[in-house]
């Protein structure tokens, strides 16, 4: 039975599943991969584990070899680097007064180029700024806009859960989020209690949408005329979890019953319907 173990390419960045391969490795190791942007180092941040019949639908990559120390010296030569070119970077834009926030520096492992994030309200002239690194560092300068959810996914952190963020762990691509969702979810509209650290409404509001959308359509809507057997009454509340809805009674009081003890009224059309349908047949 195939192995595979979770490897990490920042302190902080997502965690990648890789086929161990026939390599016997350990937390911490050092290793080589092919990834879509090329070669890359990144060490070993979660034991072997042994591959499941959903993990092995995944067709999950190999790891290429355990890295050599010259790759390992490359490696940690990359890291000081993009750590100059981030402070380098910062400081010519603060003292440039370009209207842009650098979020993250990444150097191609292979040395083919070093790709510098950032977020911004719109277009930014950056021509001389990559001027000024080009000729500070002598190396490829790539700018490249991200928005701040792609920020939040690189920078990381936790969330209001107290768990870190999805989009830093585990989440491949962002969904649109609704604030139709929140409603759906009977959440409050407060925006500090939606959001999340991107300042967009928060990814988790997807996970549960489905469910709330198919169980709500066995519930009457709020606001639909209903009879009990405390009397008629409108639905001002629904219980998706209970499946149970709160009931105002016309004579006054509220009670909770279960949806299918429900009797709804029936709708002004279909009363008109029977008085035509009584003339008719009195003709």
């Amino acid at each position: 039975m195939s192995k595979f173990v979770g490897v990490q390419f920042r302190n902080s960045g997502k965690v990648y599943d890789f086929d161990c391969g026939h390599f016997v490795l350990g937390k911490g190791d050092k290793v080589l991969v092919v990834t879509e942007e090329g070669p890359a180092v990144g060490h070993v941040c979660t034991e072997p584990q042994n591959g499941t019949k959903n993990s092995s639908d995944r067709k999950l990559k190999k790891v290429f070899r355990v890295a050599t120390l010259e790759e390992i010296d490359r490696y940690e030569r990359d890291c000081r680097l993009e750590k100059d070119v981030y402070e380098f970077c910062y400081k010519k834009v603060k003292d440039r007064s370009v209207p842009m926030s650098i979020v993250s520096v990444e150097r191609r492992f292979d040395g083919s180029k070093t790709i510098v994030y950032f977020t911004a309200d719109g277009r930014v002239d950056f021509r001389q700024l990559v001027k000024d690194l080009v000729g500070r560092f002598r190396t490829r300068i790539e700018m490249r806009q991200i928005g701040v959810r792609h920020q939040a996914k690189m920078v990381g952190g936790l969330g209001a859960c107290g768990r870190p963020l999805c989009c830093s762990t585990f989440l491949n691509t962002f969904a649109p989020v609704t604030i139709k969702m929140a409603k759906k979810q009977n959440i409050s509209l407060n925006p500090s209690k939606i959001s999340g650290m991107c300042g967009r409404l928060m990814c988790c509001l997807t996970y549960e949408d489905k469910f709330y959308e198919k169980a709500k359509k066995t519930l009457p809507r709020i606001g639909k005329k209903v009879s009990t057997k405390e009397g008629d009454g409108k639905v001002i509340r629904q219980n998706v979890f209970k499946e149970t809805v709160t009931v105002i009674l016309a004579a006054g009081g509220e009670i909770e019953v279960k949806a299918n003890q429900l009797k709804r009224s029936p709708r002004p059309k279909d009363r008109m319907f029977k008085k035509k349908k009584s003339k008719r047949s009195n003709h």
